[in-house]
């Protein structure tokens, strides 16, 4: 019994971890206007989706709220086969049926770079949204508020989080999250309203 405690324990912990990144530097009811969803890419070395590129790309596009709306797939070559931006592209139209705005940055190796060659993509919309596992989505949004504080404003929840999906791997997914997050100080992860009255004297 002990253990099926320990175990509820540390999938809800998990659960509440994956839960408070995907809502941490975005700006929640950010209706209306354009909207551009970023897709970023991971480890892709052949010419089809793996399995986590296929969840972000699901996950991307169940991201998609507005009528004037671009999806945006980020990621360049890792092996011999083409870039990852335009494996999760293909996956995308060809599985999903997606039929949609898409724009392709096919340049980027890391996610600082993901986040650097997709600004230019960025600069006209009203909404802006980063779809990965919650801790990447994270690291990214605080690399795009180190570079472009104002495209950064704009920020919105992506759909990456949903209560019960990749259950018994979210544990894992923490983990690595709090590994991949560390570098990060308190001020990059505050929020807009804590940064503010920070500075009030």
């Amino acid at each position: 019994m002990r253990a099926v405690w320990v175990l509820a324990g540390i999938l809800a912990w998990s659960e509440w971890l994956n839960r408070r990144w995907s809502r941490t530097l975005v700006t929640p009811g950010r209706d209306g206007g354009s909207e551009a969803v970023v897709v970023l890419g991971y480890r892709n070395r052949g010419p089809t989706a793996n399995a986590v590129n296929r969840w972000r790309v699901r996950a991307g596009l169940r991201s998609l709220t507005g009528d004037d709306t671009r999806v945006i797939f980020s990621g360049g070559t890792t092996g011999d086969g083409p870039a990852e931006a335009q494996v999760m592209a293909d996956y995308a139209r060809s599985v999903l049926g997606y039929d949609g705005r898409v724009l392709l940055e096919d340049r980027s190796r890391t996610t600082w770079e993901n986040v650097t060659n997709v600004i230019p993509l960025l600069e006209d919309v009203d909404r802006v949204k980063i779809a990965s596992q919650p801790a990447h989505a994270l690291k990214a949004r605080a690399y795009l508020r180190r570079r472009r504080p104002d495209l950064a404003a704009k920020l919105a929840p992506a759909d990456d989080y949903r209560a019960g999906e990749w259950l018994l791997v979210k544990p894992l997914l923490a983990l690595y999250g709090l590994w991949t997050l560390r570098r990060l100080k308190p001020a990059e992860r505050a929020p807009w309203h804590r940064l503010r009255s920070a500075r009030v004297p």
